[in-house]
């Protein structure tokens, strides 16, 4: 399984230290798998997402999600072109369609997507949201190499719940047609050992000089410390030190998940 960090914009003020450190582990050729949304791309990574990071591109539907209402007017044709443009100019491998049903309609969405593959001529990763159904899904698998499953970060640890169940059965009809799945916004450490995704996301990392919380990685799983009442946690080095423990996990997954 291999286990995207999300927010790669978030290393900005600890990319130095990131290969500092890479380097002392002699990890210098690791491409570090990482997801970061079109609407938060920077000049400063675009040289890592090209020689460095293992990148997949989100095309910011998240952030549309949280932000807007249907009342707001965007040219999803200008967006699409603008995220095609990004696409083409850097050679990116994987990147999700605009997942954004709830704001345009389903109909809409598809054809952005296929605007954005005629585009591209790449294949983008279809994600499937409750409102699409199960026949939906299954006509995805079978016309996709990638799906996502979307929402789980949206709809919060209730809708999670409420769809674990059902996972294999959703990785059960991916893999039966040669198709891969990944599980946007996932972050249970232990639904990664049970449900087999080819790959997830978490922006767990980046959590824990939020809410003073240290992450550790034993070797199998993962654990939270909490900071000792009274002592200062100091951002940059949380944040250097929690994304270094969620490195291991992901060597750890892509070996043994």
């Amino acid at each position: 399984m291999k286990v995207y960090l999300a927010g790669a914009s978030l290393l900005n003020t600890i990319i130095n230290q990131v290969y500092q450190e890479l380097d002392k582990q002699k990890l210098n050729d690791y491409r570090i798998p990482l997801l970061e949304s079109f609407q938060y791309i920077n000049n400063w990574m675009v040289p890592y997402i090209v020689n460095k990071w293992d990148f997949i591109l989100d095309s910011g539907a998240f952030t549309f999600m949280n932000g807007m209402t249907k009342q707001n007017k965007i040219n999803w044709d200008e967006y699409v072109e603008k995220y095609a443009e990004f696409i083409n100019k850097y050679d990116i491998k994987l990147f999700f369609e605009l997942d954004i049903d709830y704001l345009i309609g389903l109909k809409e969405v598809e054809r952005l997507r296929e605007k954005l593959h005629k585009l591209t001529n790449k294949q983008s990763i279809s994600v499937w949201h409750k409102s699409r159904g199960k026949d939906y899904y299954i006509r995805m698998v079978q016309e996709f190499d990638y799906v996502a499953i979307g929402g789980l970060a949206i709809g919060g640890i209730h809708f999670q719940k409420q769809i674990e169940p059902v996972f294999p059965w959703f990785i059960k009809n991916a893999h039966k047609n040669n198709c891969k799945i990944h599980a946007l916004g996932y972050t249970s450490v232990s639904g990664l050992y049970k449900y087999p995704f080819d790959s997830v996301d978490s922006t767990s990392w980046i959590y824990g000089n939020k809410l003073g919380l240290i992450y550790r990685f034993d070797g199998y799983k993962m654990t939270i410390v909490k900071k000792p009442c009274g002592n200062r946690l100091i951002a940059k080095d949380a944040r250097l030190h929690n994304f270094f423990e969620w490195v291991k996990f992901q060597q750890y997954a892509r070996v043994n998940l």
